[in-house]
């Protein structure tokens, strides 16, 4: 009963939050990432930091550090949405926030040269999730997928608080319901795509801290492959890898090909549940096993992601 009522106050918070967005015009203008033509409300992913602030204090102010990281993102995130900030103002933010999140999980015990790649691999992660966030419904079906995998190992592990999950996966989906449409109500924004990054990279650093098995990173398989992929080619051709831009696969099916932007990001999501699915049955073998699943799984989506994209270059891109 009491995730009824959440949900039912996390769905009125984001309507409340539409009137406050359309009061000070804070909307979504298309630019050179942009799939989309029209004006459109922006920082309606706000509310996955909503959820996790009921939860917060609701059940008396558990995990504080890595709230106050949330925080601190959120607030930063929210305000470049706003008005552009300085990269190195939110690099800074965002390195403060990965060190709470950091000393949260306690791991600062870790020899130095661990913990910095694991910093930049953390920021990296989430700076990749907000490039993802392009189309209709890609962020609320990815997160969708992840935390109900996450879920679904926290039956049988305990890593982390349930409830964590729960309430930010019912801030996901009253966002699904206004942005999960051809025709969105709002768009998540920084604020958004950030802030559900930095929860989810939480619970899955939580679980691999735990289980002491990297293997729980193929959570993250889709849409690792193809941000890194994208890097690549941009890189390849010369480009600034720092600069807005619509060459991801998921954008070129969406736009260029004009496979049904709904079923795209429908399919990124369904894609990586069913590979979660498989990773939590392959994180019970050996670990040659693991290794072999998770190479020979990189090598063929991989394989199947360059000529699928190359396949919509030849076919729907002029001069690729």
């Amino acid at each position: 009963m009491i995730y009824l009522v959440i949900f039912v106050v996390l769905f009125v918070t984001e309507l409340l939050y539409f009137r406050v967005a359309d009061r000070f015009n804070i909307i979504d203008k298309p630019n050179e990432r942009s799939s989309h033509t029209s004006i459109t409300l922006r920082g309606g992913g706000i509310i996955f930091y909503v959820g996790v602030l009921a939860y917060f204090v609701l059940l008396g102010f558990p995990y504080p550090y890595f709230f106050l990281g949330l925080t601190l993102m959120t607030v930063v995130s929210f305000a470049d949405d706003i008005m552009t900030l300085s990269n190195k103002i939110r690099l800074l933010v965002h390195l403060i926030s990965v060190l709470l999140m950091a000393y949260e999980l306690d791991v600062f015990g870790m020899p130095w040269y661990y913990l910095a790649i694991t910093f930049v691999v953390v920021i990296g992660v989430i700076n990749a999730y907000n490039f993802m966030d392009g189309i209709n419904g890609i962020t609320a079906c990815y997160s969708l997928a992840v935390g109900g995998l996450l879920m679904l190992v926290s039956h049988h592990i305990d890593f982390i608080d349930r409830n964590l999950l729960i309430y930010s996966m019912l801030s996901v989906l009253v966002f699904a319901f206004f942005n999960f449409r051809t025709k969105a109500k709002c768009f998540a924004g920084d604020v958004g795509s950030v802030a559900i990054a930095f929860i989810l990279i939480f619970a899955l650093a939580a679980l691999i801290l735990t289980t002491q098995n990297l293997i729980y990173m193929l959570f993250l398989t889709v849409y690792g492959v193809d941000t890194v992929w994208t890097i690549v080619r941009r890189l390849s051709k010369g480009e600034n890898i720092f600069q807005a831009h619509r060459s991801h696969l998921y954008q070129y099916l969406g736009n260029e090909a004009g496979v049904h932007k709904l079923l795209v990001s429908f399919l990124y999501g369904a894609l990586q549940f069913g590979i979660g699915v498989a990773v939590i049955h392959v994180a019970e073998k050996s670990l040659s096993f693991q290794l072999i699943f998770s190479v020979s799984l990189l090598v063929i989506l991989s394989v199947i992601y360059l000529m699928t994209k190359g396949y919509v270059l030849r076919k729907y891109v002029a001069g690729n």
